[in-house]
């Protein structure tokens, strides 16, 4: 082996070999607790895929349609398509970048500039290979920066699916919405139906004088109560489809509408949560902040790789000639090789306040993954809170409900045979009305506290995700 072979050798061993400036990946004390507060069934939330948790036919259609037109969506797939192009401009980086050249000129150059006194005609062609400025990775400082890059990509991707979990969420949220309104408009005009009924009745006992005008003022008070609830719920359930239109980027048909009541609406199968440490792995946010982290980590190796010498390399080799005919003849050899050495003396201070920086960062990183963790947890736990109480609710409401319309229908018998007045039925039946509302209020909580919990565990999307794709 010649010394030059060896000299190369080395050199290639050196770099390959280069010092890794980044400080080596510490094992973080993470704020996740054993257990949860209340306890809940276990197993993989993540085998529990959308389409067997959402299993109404015209939502699993609604949300295939915002998969594919949502603008949000779109919009973050678009984020990662551009994070991944500029992840590929900083690995191409670590590879010298060979290009060939050509070019040719031919010159007149006039008598009086022409040493000989007459006017001549020079020409030169060439064709060389080589590169231009090729950085030699000798801290660490490019292969830091596209694994910066990389990092940031994984948390683009992490980021994405965030989007589609909350996307979906909301998605769901809108459509129950429109469901449990058109419930409250149907209890509004069943309740307007009634009364009317109730007045038109009063109206002739009214005109045979065996009503008095404040009974029949207070019928007619309750039918206007109810035409104001009617119009309100119209104007919710407009809104509602404008939501809906919005989420999923197009106009949702009718018949992709909720026509059912919220008892048979939505049949949500049981959640199961899982350990703590195991959401982990199952939220998107936690891993992109995770993927923050390490990017930041390997921003610092390319703060501290500016403290030290850069050497790039310049090279190419062709063949140059005078005559086109002969540029590629024996002889027309040539070559360059232009290395440079670039040494930092003094800038004040800026290769130390860009480590600062790179270190700040890093511990903003640091804070903001402990953070995202902790309010993960938070939203869990929220979540088991809000179930496990609206469904205790939802009990109490059934009962309330089941209560005020024993108590409405004996005292319209009461009053059809004379033994009360008119404003215990009044009261009867607002009590009834209200309670008919807050029962339809609690079905619609306790069905989003399972959603909210769905959502939080992060289960189901990511498979969900990659077989869509």
């Amino acid at each position: 082996m010649t010394f030059k072979t060896l000299s190369l050798a080395s050199l290639s061993v050196f770099v390959l070999s280069a010092c890794q400036m980044a400080p080596p990946r510490e094992d973080i004390v993470l704020p996740v607790p054993d257990s949860y507060a209340i306890q809940s069934e276990q197993g993989n939330t993540a085998d529990l895929r959308w389409q067997q948790f959402f299993a109404n036919e015209k939502l699993q259609h609604l949300i295939e349609q915002t998969l594919a037109h949502n603008k949000d969506l779109k919009l973050a797939a678009l984020n990662v398509q551009q994070v991944r192009a500029l992840y590929q401009i900083e690995d191409s980086a670590l590879y010298p970048s060979i290009d060939f050249a050509a070019s040719g000129t031919r010159q007149r150059l006039p008598a009086d500039l022409s040493s000989t006194g007459n006017a001549q005609i020079s020409q030169s062609y060439s064709a060389t290979v080589g590169m231009t400025a090729y950085e030699l990775d000798l801290w660490g400082k490019v292969r830091n920066q596209s694994e910066q890059a990389l990092q940031t990509l994984y948390a683009s991707e992490q980021t994405q699916t965030s989007v589609k979990i909350s996307l979906i969420s909301e998605l769901v949220s809108a459509w129950l919405n429109y469901a449990a309104d058109k419930e409250q408009l149907a209890l509004a005009m069943q309740t307007l139906k009634s009364q009317q009924a109730s007045l038109a009745l009063t109206e002739k006992t009214y005109a045979l004088g065996a009503a008095s005008k404040l009974t029949l003022a207070q019928i007619e008070s309750t039918v206007a109560t109810a035409k104001v609830d009617i119009a309100n719920y119209q104007r919710l359930l407009m809104r509602d489809k404008n939501a809906l239109d919005l989420l999923v980027g197009q106009p949702v048909s009718a018949k992709l509408l909720p026509v059912e009541s919220l008892d048979e609406v939505l049949n949500f199968p049981s959640v199961p949560v899982g350990l703590p440490s195991e959401l982990l792995e199952q939220r998107p946010d936690i891993k992109a902040a995770e993927f923050q982290l390490l990017a930041a980590n390997a921003n610092i190796g390319v703060a501290k790789a500016a403290f030290f010498p850069s050497i790039s390399l310049t090279a190419n080799a062709g063949s140059a000639s005078s005559d086109l005919d002969n540029l590629f003849s024996s002889g027309s050899g040539t070559w360059s090789f232009m290395p440079s050495i670039t040494i930092p003396i003094f800038n004040m201070g800026r290769n130390q306040a860009n480590l600062d920086v790179a270190q700040t960062q890093q511990q903003i990183a640091l804070t903001t993954y402990e953070q995202t963790i902790q309010q993960a947890f938070k939203e869990v736990s929220d979540a088991l809170a809000d179930r496990d109480g609206y469904m205790q609710q939802l009990s109490a409401l059934e009962d309330l409900y089941n209560s005020n319309q024993v108590s409405f229908t004996l005292s319209e018998a009461r009053f059809e045979k004379g033994a009360d007045s008119y404003l215990q039925v009044l009261d009867a039946q607002r009590n009834w009305y209200s309670a008919g509302q807050q029962l339809i209020s609690g079905k619609k909580a306790y069905i989003t506290s399972q959603i909210s919990l769905y959502k939080a565990v992060g289960g189901g999307w990511q498979r969900s995700a990659q077989q869509d794709e």
